[in-house]
């Protein structure tokens, strides 16, 4: 499948209490075509740029990207296959808001 867009949409979750971060969100790939395909990444441990890695990390997964581009940024694999990369991440957001991506 080609891919020419990447939309990765997280929401991100502190918890006060134990002081950790955590986020949820989904990848998008050729997000408004008629070959739109959507991955899930379920609640984990993460903060900053961590919603991104993990996002290639289910895109290698579901054999939508190949093993061998694991070592590289998602930013650079991208820019090297003239991919459109859009990235969102909504912080502050409710526990529940991120458990309603399972």
């Amino acid at each position: 499948m080609d891919i020419n867009t990447l939309d990765i949409n997280a929401k991100e979750w502190f918890d006060k209490i134990n002081g950790n971060s955590y986020f949820a969100g989904e990848v998008v790939i050729n997000y408004g075509t008629k070959t739109e395909k959507t991955f899930i990444m379920p609640f984990q441990y993460g903060y900053g740029e961590q919603y991104i890695q993990q996002a290639m990390a289910e895109l290698i997964k579901a054999g939508e990207v190949l093993e061998s581009d694991s070592n590289i940024s998602m930013s650079r694999f991208c820019r090297d296959k003239n991919i459109i990369l859009r990235t969102n991440k909504t912080e502050n957001c409710l526990l529940r808001e991120l458990k309603s991506y399972e």
